[in-house]
C-alpha cells in the first residue's frame, strides 16, 4: 500500500470514528483520550447548531432521544454541501428521507421542514422590490406578483401549532396549508391558507401576467362552482388581504424578474 493510500485510509477511519465513536473504532495507534476530545467537539457543535435552528423540535424531544437523533444524523447522513449554515437543511432532509422504521413521532419531519423554511426565508439574500404594495386599480384587474421570498407548503399535521404540551393527536382530515415569507421590514411570518387561497397562490406563482379575475375564474372552473360571482367577491377579499400582508406585491409588469432559486 502506498503512503498516500495509507494516509487516506487513516483519515477515512478517523473521520468515521468522529461521526460515530460508538460504532467505528479509532485508527490504530491513536490515543483514545485525544480523539475523544475531537469527537466531543464535533458532536457539541452540531448539537448546538441544530438545537438553535429547530427550537420547537428540540423542546418537544426528550434529551436522550435528541442526542440519539443527532448521533444518528452524524453517523448516517452524507451531506451534499460543505456549507455549515446549510447543515440544518441537511438535517431536515435526513428526517424526511432516512428515518423510516424508526420510532420518531410521525410529525417530526414536517415540523423540521417548517422550521427550516423559516430559516431559509430569513437567510435569503434577495431584497424585495421597492415599489409600493398597493398599485392603483382593482385587485381583480391587475396581475398579482407573488412575494419571491415566499414558500408554500401543504402539511398533514398542523406544524405551526406544535409546542411542548400541545402535540397533534393525528394527521388532519384536510392538509394544513402554510405560506412562509419575509416582509420588507425583514420580519419572517407565516399565513395559514385554506384550499382555495392556497390554490390561488399556486396559480399566481405559475401564471405570469394573469389578472386576479382570470385566476379566480380558473379556480371557479376547477371547482365547478355554481355561483362564480360569489367566488369572485370572496377572491377579491383574499387578494386584498394577501397584498396588505406583503405576500402579494405590485403588478408583474412593474417588477424586475425575481425568480426563486
Amino acid at each position: 500500500m502506498s503512503a498516500a493510500r495509507g494516509f487516506a485510509d487513516i483519515q477515512a477511519r478517523f473521520t468515521a470514528h468522529l461521526r460515530a465513536p460508538d460504532r467505528v473504532a479509532p485508527p490504530d495507534g491513536v490515543d483514545p483520550r485525544r480523539i475523544a476530545v475531537y469527537a466531543r467537539l464535533l458532536f457539541n457543535n452540531i448539537d448546538t447548531l441544530l438545537s438553535n435552528c429547530f427550537p420547537v423540535l428540540r423542546a418537544i424531544t426528550p434529551d436522550a432521544d435528541w442526542e440519539a437523533l443527532v448521533r444518528d444524523f452524524l453517523a448516517e447522513h452524507r451531506a451534499r454541501t460543505p456549507l455549515f449554515p446549510r447543515i440544518p437543511q441537511e438535517f431536515a432532509q435526513y428526517l424526511a428521507d432516512a428515518r423510516e422504521g424508526r420510532n420518531d413521532p410521525p410529525y417530526v419531519a414536517e415540523l423540521a421542514e417548517y422550521e427550516w423554511l423559516e430559516l431559509e426565508v430569513g437567510q435569503d439574500p434577495r431584497e424585495l422590490p421597492d415599489q409600493p404594495t398597493a398599485p392603483a386599480g382593482d385587485v381583480l384587474d391587475v396581475a398579482p406578483l407573488l412575494n419571491p421570498l415566499a414558500r408554500l407548503r401543504a402539511y398533514r399535521y398542523p406544524v405551526h401549532t406544535i409546542a411542548p404540551g400541545r402535540l397533534p393527536d393525528g394527521a388532519g382530515e384536510q392538509p394544513t396549508w402554510l405560506v412562509v415569507f419575509r416582509r420588507r421590514d425583514d420580519k419572517v411570518i407565516f399565513v395559514q391558507l385554506n384550499a382555495v387561497s392556497a390554490r390561488l397562490v399556486e396559480l399566481i406563482a405559475k401564471n405570469a401576467g394573469a389578472s386576479g379575475r382570470e385566476l379566480l375564474a380558473t379556480i371557479a372552473g376547477e371547482l365547478a362552482y355554481p355561483h362564480p360571482e360569489r367566488l369572485l367577491e370572496a377572491g377579491r377579499a383574499i387578494l386584498e388581504d394577501l397584498r396588505a400582508r406583503e405576500l402579494l406585491l405590485v403588478q408583474r409588469s412593474a417588477v424586475a424578474d425575481a425568480t426563486p432559486p
